[in-house]
């Protein structure tokens, strides 16, 4: 066995301490043939240290299109010429895809908005939106606004949002190539904010982007450091019209080594499933990566991409005998 899936068994299987930067780069580029022991060390760990059940939330974009920022992977920008035209969801189809969400078995229901951050509109619609889904749905409520102010914090708070989404996307060094309309650090304070006032802090990126190796490792050294409760782990799906739509997808074999090595970084955390996965992995590195150290899928469709039925990843959970993480469990 590689020498450092032999240090991590002592060091995070039995120890629950991460990896480092240099060693999760170590996990990053291990060889195709010792993929599969990191991918099943890792899954000791996810067990061990978060036990077998799985999360399953759904997501939907009560704001689409038209956002300022110049994210060069996303189609909801309104800087690039992509097919994505700006929408906004009213409250009552808000409740019914929360609905529809809570029919699957998820335990969370996501509210997304394509908006550098929120404005008064936005958050009164986030208030009458929240209260409508808590008073029709048992199921908890998180959201993605973008970046916030100090009151924008207390106000989720307040509304009783569970969970806030804010993707660093990429490491530091490597997030200029990637938004020029706003900085990193900013991104930062706002996921410093959302961790102090309570509220369970979500925070992951795309892998893909054009990063290199290097930067893969340094990106999950980032993550452990902020110690998110929910990493969510997306593969470029390249989008028409936007400047990173040519870029190749990533190889299978490198998201089941992103998946073991963030894993090994990061014990404790919740690993999710998000978008890309379809393409990058299909069927059976869907279910090598649930088996190496995912515990929490996005069901359904993405923003502005296609995902997997619910039935089928529910099927497959089924079948590797994962339970789903009980709502009961998590109020």
């Amino acid at each position: 066995m590689p020498e450092i899936l032999d240090q991590a068994r002592t060091q995070v299987l039995e120890n629950g301490v991460g990896l480092d930067e240099a060693g999760v780069l170590a996990v990053l580029n291990l060889p195709d043939e010792d993929v599969p022991a990191a991918l099943q060390l890792a899954h000791e760990v996810r067990m061990r240290w978060c036990g077998p059940e799985v999360e399953v939330e759904g997501i939907v974009s009560l704001k689409t299109g038209g956002c300022p920022e110049d994210c060069h992977f996303c189609s909801q920008s309104g800087l690039f010429n992509s097919p994505v035209r700006s929408v906004w969801l009213d409250i009552p189809s808000l409740v019914e895809a929360a609905k529809q969400t809570a029919a699957t078995g998820a335990t969370e229901f996501c509210i997304v908005a394509a908006v550098r951050g929120p404005d008064a509109r936005l958050m009164k619609q986030m208030r009458e939106g929240v209260a409508a889904i808590k008073a029709e749905v048992d199921i908890q409520v998180a959201a993605s606004l973008g970046m916030l102010s100090q009151e924008q914090v207390d106000e989720l708070v307040e509304m009783g949002v569970h969970r806030y989404n804010h993707n660093l996307e990429t490491c530091r060094s490597y997030f200029p190539n990637v938004v020029t309309t706003h900085s990193w650090e900013e991104r930062w304070e706002t996921l410093k904010m959302v961790r102090e006032s309570g509220m369970e802090v979500c925070c992951g990126g795309i892998l893909g982007l054009g990063e290199t190796v290097e930067q893969r490792a340094e990106f999950a050294a980032q993550l452990a450091e902020l110690d998110p409760h929910e990493v969510p782990l997306n593969f470029l799906n390249p989008r028409p019209g936007t400047p990173l739509g040519d870029r190749p997808v990533v190889e299978g074999k490198d998201a089941l080594r992103a998946i073991a090595a963030f894993r090994l970084a990061m014990p404790r955390t919740i690993l999710r499933y998000a978008g890309g996965r379809e393409i990058t992995l299909g069927d059976l590195g869907t279910r090598d990566g649930l088996l190496g150290g995912i515990n929490a899928v996005i069901v359904g469709n993405y923003l502005t991409t296609l995902g997997r039925p619910a039935t089928d990843d529910l099927a497959l959970l089924d079948d590797l005998k994962m339970p789903v993480k009980a709502l009961s469990a998590t109020l």
